[in-house]
């Protein structure tokens, strides 16, 4: 007999820990920017110290990704996002200009409600925690329930290092009875300011119809280019290193690899030297039945998983030894599963004639699933980079590097984010890593610099409708000094 209804037990907690965060955020206002650091870095620390541990308990737990990675990413999200934002401005007032007489003071948002995905749990709680409170906010978790036992022990982690540092424990909670509903109230509640949404687009799609403002992303499915003049072997090495990294669960990790038809054998050839297995036609079908569902949508059995073990799963024979399963792919869309976004260390093969037909198929293979995410480019031709960044519909173009790593700034100087944003093309508030700059308002402080009577003195003469100016030859005219002297006057209105 039940005793007890979950859904309602789950409510309820919500109502608790949020009227809990916005007290602790209330108290957060008060402390200056350097009180606030010594809180960041003090979560920071807390996770590079229990970085192995929190990394098994999601590997076991979840049964996604390998291991040593998740160590990995957990330094990652605490070590290295740290370093990246420790010198930040974020608290009071954040700059002046005397000239113009105008100040900026960061306001933060409040509480954030922080959606927590089964892929990258315990790091993105890290990563999260660590963004809010440097913006000034409190925020609430809602915990994947796959991985709702590590999330929780990250979370008792944060806590304690909060506490440690001077703080309020409140600033980071999770809810413990994770529902739907549970989820549905916390996203929808007064008194959260704002959502921060990393998992499925089911999820993302709640959180931008909630009601209350978020940022969320959409799906990745970045195509790698790897173009003539590239070193072959080690761009493949980065793309292999890339979709292998915690078994391709990082939705920056390449999803396609695409070259010129001249270069197919080489490329194929350096592929299978260096892990790769290209299936047969046979295989093909029965994988791609086996990784796409009914409606669709990706199979959650194959997240996270070993090529062996995917394979073994869909019932087709791979070499010992393969790292990553590679499909001959001509088609995009329906009908077409190795088109999709995989997270797994699956990759579709894409040939085309030319550098141009290549950026017209990575556009298509965008805009059909990962408008906004990232594309990657392997190449010693800087016009070729160039030529690509203004065509694909991409927020991060990485060049020369593992895509899983250089699209969230592991191995490039991006913002180190768990969070990446995807731009209006792809349904996302921001196209940025998402940081501290994204979970905070900017308040304008402006002095008046002139009054009606002189705005009215230098009106032009618009009788009739018309503005009447002196016709004048530009060959006759300092085109420099005229443009200069426009803009003096636009900076003294």
């Amino acid at each position: 007999m039940q005793l007890y209804d979950k859904d309602l037990l789950s409510v309820q907690e919500v109502r608790e820990l949020v009227e809990r965060a916005k007290a602790a955020q209330q108290e957060l206002s008060e402390k200056s920017q350097q009180e606030v650091d010594a809180i960041v870095k003090s979560i920071a620390d807390a996770g590079v110290r229990n970085a192995r541990r929190l990394a098994k308990l999601a590997h076991e737990e979840t049964g996604f990704g390998v291991e040593a990675d998740k160590v990995i990413k957990n330094v990652f999200a605490s070590r290295d996002v740290y370093e990246h934002i420790k010198d930040m401005k974020t608290i009071g007032e954040l700059g002046r200009d005397e000239e113009r007489k105008i100040r900026t003071i960061a306001v933060p948002v409040g509480v954030i409600a922080g959606l927590i995905p089964s892929t990258n749990p315990t790091s993105t709680a890290l990563y999260k925690s660590e963004i809010a409170i440097k913006a000034g906010n409190a925020i609430v978790f809602s915990p994947h329930p796959n991985a709702r036992n590590c999330i929780l022990e990250t979370v008792k982690v944060i806590r304690q290092a909060i506490v440690e540092a001077g703080g309020n424990e409140d600033l980071v909670s999770c809810i413990t009875i994770p529902t739907l509903q549970a989820t549905d109230n916390l996203m929808r509640h007064a008194d959260v300011s704002m959502i921060l949404a990393t998992g499925g687009s089911a999820m993302v799609r709640a959180a931008y119809s909630s009601g209350t403002p978020a940022i969320g992303v959409g799906p990745g499915n970045g195509p790698a280019y790897i173009e003539k003049t590239a070193d072959l072997p080690l761009a493949v090495k980065r793309i292999i290193d890339s979709k292998t990294f915690d078994n391709g669960t990082i939705c920056a990790s390449e999803q396609s690899v695409v070259c010129d038809t001249a270069m197919e054998p080489a490329v194929r050839a350096e592929m299978e030297r260096q892990g790769a297995y290209f299936l047969t036609d046979e295989q093909i079908a029965k994988l791609g039945g086996f990784i796409l569902r009914a409606n669709g949508t990706m199979n959650p059995m194959i997240v996270g998983k070993s090529a062996a073990v995917i394979a073994e799963l869909a019932g087709i024979e791979i070499p010992a030894g393969t790292k990553v399963l590679v499909a001959r792919e001509t088609g995009i869309g329906r009908g077409h599963p190795y088109s999709n976004e995989k997270l797994a260390p699956i990759l579709a093969f894409y040939t085309a004639e030319s550098y141009v037909e290549v950026c017209e198929l990575c556009v298509e293979i965008l805009h059909y699933e990962g408008a906004g995410h990232t594309f990657s480019i392997h190449t010693k031709d800087s016009a070729m980079v160039d030529y690509f960044a203004k065509r694909i519909p991409a927020s991060r173009i990485v060049v020369n590097t593992p895509s899983a790593l250089g699209g969230i700034g592991g191995t490039t100087a991006l913002m180190p984010a768990l969070t990446l944003g995807c731009g209006a093309i792809g349904g996302s508030a921001t196209s940025e890593n998402v940081g501290p700059m994204n979970l905070l308002n900017l308040r304008y402080v402006a002095e008046g610099l002139q009054e009606i009577e002189e705005i009215k003195a230098g009106l032009p003469d618009c009788s009739e409708g018309i503005c009447k100016v002196q016709k004048l030859n530009l060959n006759d005219v300092d085109v420099d000094a005229l443009v200069s002297e426009i803009v003096k006057r636009l900076r003294s209105i």
